[in-house]
């Protein structure tokens, strides 16, 4: 399911997520119960503003949940080990780039 191309607004109203991904909007109301990450932002009369992040972690959940056959406390332990894949990765590509800088400053000395 390719729901990214087809996100051209800023928000989503709770209908228009769950028509994306074919499911109720019970069943989006439900995973934002579950899901701590899964926050979207709600206007004064308490509607939900999903944005493009909301989305994206939704198409997350849907992959592991209803296409890979995972429980909700297998998709929530998925979802913390990539997150923390993540971030390991991008810390790794941030001492490198320090690293690179020293070497650099150091042959300049």
């Amino acid at each position: 399911m390719k729901v990214q191309e087809e996100i051209t607004k800023l928000y989503y109203t709770i209908g228009e997520v769950a028509q994306m991904f074919d499911v109720s909007s019970s069943l989006i109301r439900y995973w934002e119960s579950e899901f701590v990450p899964l926050k979207p932002q709600k206007n004064r009369k308490g509607d939900r503003r999903f944005t493009k992040k909301d989305i994206e972690l939704l198409e997350k959940i849907y992959t592991l949940v209803k296409e890979r056959g995972f429980t909700l406390e297998g998709a929530k332990k998925e979802l913390r080990k990539r997150k923390s894949n993540t971030q390991s990765s991008e810390i790794l590509a941030r001492l490198k780039k320090i690293r690179q800088s020293l070497t650099k400053l150091k042959s300049q000395l």
